[in-house]
């Protein structure tokens, strides 16, 4: 099982709705997410923006490219790419660059 954590910048004018998006999730991402093998997927949002992201899958560029062929996940990423910064044309989830792993205690 891989452990994947990751990094993104909410804009801060946009942090509210951005936790309430996150509240009411859409039920067929929600399916998605579970389909492509995304387990125990958190997200962690500061007060200044900074998102960090949690999951737990079986291989993460599979997980990312089974959701790339959904359209519920074209809808999602284009709604939600206006909550952040400095994604430079990609996706939010394609932005989602997995930070290296340093230390687990099991």
């Amino acid at each position: 099982m891989q452990r994947v954590c990751f990094l993104l910048k909410v804009r801060k004018d946009r942090l509210e709705e951005y936790r309430e998006r996150h509240a009411a999730v859409w039920p067929e991402m929600l399916q998605a997410l579970t389909e492509a093998g995304w387990r125990n997927y958190s997200l962690f949002l500061r007060e200044d923006g900074l998102l960090v992201g949690y999951l737990e899958t079986e291989d993460f560029a599979a997980a990312q490219q089974a959701m790339a062929r959904t359209e519920v996940n074209a809808r999602w990423q284009a709604e939600m790419a206006e909550f952040f910064e400095a994604l430079d044309g990609a996706a939010p989830d394609e932005a989602m660059k997995p930070l290296t792993e340093v230390f687990h205690l099991p």
